[in-house]
């Protein structure tokens, strides 16, 4: 399937500190989880072992929120967590 990002959803990447190879690997690779309003949601964890926020982490969740459309997948926005 076709993978589409709106702006919002790359506005968030960038501030939420990851990006779209991520976001396609958890779309394809991570656990399905539920969502609110008929949307997808798939998380996975990523080794960081980095400082985000001043704060050193060793694992990053990176969890795009999505629909379905025909064909294509297109990402609304993302989060993304640190442990």
């Amino acid at each position: 399937m076709t993978i589409i990002f709106t702006n919002h959803a790359l506005e968030q990447a960038e501030l939420r500190g990851t990006n779209e190879v991520e976001m396609t690997v958890a779309i394809e690779q991570g656990e399905e989880i539920p969502a609110k309003k008929s949307r997808f949601m798939r998380r996975k964890n990523f080794e960081f072992n980095a400082t985000w926020q001043g704060k050193p982490y060793q694992i990053k969740q990176v969890a795009p929120v999505f629909v379905r459309e025909n064909e294509k997948i297109v990402v609304i926005t993302v989060y993304t967590f640190y442990f």
